[in-house]
């Protein structure tokens, strides 16, 4: 106790204060790519990937399956070497009405729709 008495108010940082003057983005983070701001910073700029066009190469393979630097991309077969299976996938998601409420699906949906409405509401409010 004596110590805090022999220290001024004036030398008492609150914490609030001191968290604030802790610099805890480095040089070079997101906010300057691409620029210099600093000995540490680097200059870096996005790659830019080819687009593949060719409409007869788009047909035969799957374009960017080889990431390796020699080889060629997975040649498409025909519909008949592929199992039913993967024709019958459903490519949109379940609706809720379609799903039996005696799945645990179903009620980890509802619980899902739930959130985003109370969300929805709270953003409006």
């Amino acid at each position: 106790m004596n110590l805090l008495c022999r220290i001024s108010p004036k030398h008492i940082i609150s914490t609030c204060y001191k968290i604030q003057t802790n610099n805890y983005a480095i040089p070079g983070s997101k906010a300057t790519l691409g620029k210099v701001t600093g000995k540490k910073a680097m200059v870096s700029s996005k790659i830019q990937f080819p687009v593949e066009k060719d409409t007869n190469k788009l047909v035969m393979y799957v374009c960017g399956s080889n990431y390796l630097k020699e080889g060629e991309d997975i040649k498409l077969k025909p519909d008949s070497e592929y199992p039913d299976w993967l024709w019958t996938l459903p490519l949109t998601p379940t609706k809720l009405e379609d799903m039996d409420p005696n799945t645990k699906q179903y009620w980890r949906k509802l619980r899902k729709l739930a959130i985003v409405n109370s969300n929805l509401k709270k953003k409006f409010q």
